[in-house]
């Protein structure tokens, strides 16, 4: 991990409704009062994802609650928010997610000096059949690794 990086929010459950295939980083816009809320963990991105409009990528589902201190001038707390990236990885990520079966999904939302960032990920959907394969892999190295651990 980075020294000058903070995670403020990471989406567990897509690690196991996914297979990860790619993943970039990209900046996100935010309003004052949204960057003051991220920077008290005040974010979900359980529900979140990516789209691709007019040559933009976008985020949707991300919910950043409202900040305690701020005003009437307080921001919407589900609105898509813009992510930026360059033009032709946006360009060759709208060809990608053409294909059959693949989307885009945010993995992580983290500070870097200050700066908020956000990982996404280029994904396919799992099977049923592969979430169990996966659940029996995981419970078969935690089986070994406790063996271990007692034996020594």
């Amino acid at each position: 991990m980075d020294a000058g990086k903070k995670v403020i929010a990471t989406n567990k459950k897509a690690y196991h409704d996914f297979f990860i295939l790619d993943t970039y980083e990209c900046g996100i816009v935010l309003t004052g009062t949204e960057i003051k809320s991220v920077r008290q963990n005040k974010i979900s991105i359980n529900e979140a994802y990516c789209f691709i409009e007019e040559k933009e990528l976008f985020v949707g589902g991300i919910h950043i609650a409202k900040y305690e201190k701020g005003n009437i001038f307080n921001h919407d707390e589900a609105r898509n928010r813009k992510l930026l990236a360059h033009k032709r990885e946006i360009i060759r990520l709208e060809s990608k997610v053409k294909e059959k079966g693949l989307t885009l999904i945010p993995l992580s939302v983290y500070l870097i000096e200050g700066i908020a960032k956000v990982e996404i990920a280029l994904v396919k959907g799992k099977k049923l059949y592969d979430k169990r394969e996966d659940l029996k892999i995981k419970t078969a190295h935690r089986a070994i690794e406790k063996s271990l651990k007692n034996r020594y």
